[in-house]
């Protein structure tokens, strides 16, 4: 026998409802990966760079350490260096991202301690007074953008999946 077209087949395919329950409430992630994050790079860049130029050339506080000669910090220094953590952070979060549950927290953790302890640095190594708390402020200023930039784009185990 023939289904009748004007009587509901149970086998049929139905559209899915226009607002499902579970969904209701429930926002997507509105950041794209990849620029969220190198925004928070250059954003840290041009920070630090910005202190430096407060601190260098407008203060005339001299910024050198001493790791076994004297090392003048400029402007290119602050510029690699600052991007290079911003980026090493960046890394670390796309692993903890994949390989751990609750990654924010965890990374949050990590870069907290890794800002802490690369205070040691400046304030063993600088020269005199001006340059230790001036590169100490370089490290605190890197520290929180990116622990701050990168914490806002690291998405829940929920939104991953």
């Amino acid at each position: 026998m023939a289904p009748n077209p004007t009587t509901p087949d149970s086998t049929a395919h139905t559209a899915p409802p226009l607002v499902q329950p579970e969904s209701v409430g429930v926002t997507r992630p509105t950041r794209v990966p990849g620029r969220s994050r190198l925004a928070v790079v250059g954003v840290t860049a041009a920070a630090a760079l910005i202190l430096w130029a407060i601190l260098a050339p407008l203060a005339g506080i001299t910024l050198e350490a001493q790791q076994g000669t004297t090392m003048h910090i400029g402007a290119a220094q602050v510029f690699f260096a600052s991007a290079a953590m911003a980026f090493a952070g960046w890394g670390l979060l796309a692993i903890l991202e994949r390989s751990t549950f609750n990654a924010r927290n965890v990374w949050t953790v990590v870069a907290v301690i890794a800002c802490v302890l690369s205070l040691a640095s400046p304030l063993l190594n600088g020269i005199d007074a001006g340059a230790k708390l001036g590169l100490a402020s370089l490290h605190l200023v890197v520290g929180a953008a990116v622990i701050l930039g990168l914490r806002r784009t690291a998405l829940t185990a929920r939104q991953r999946c």
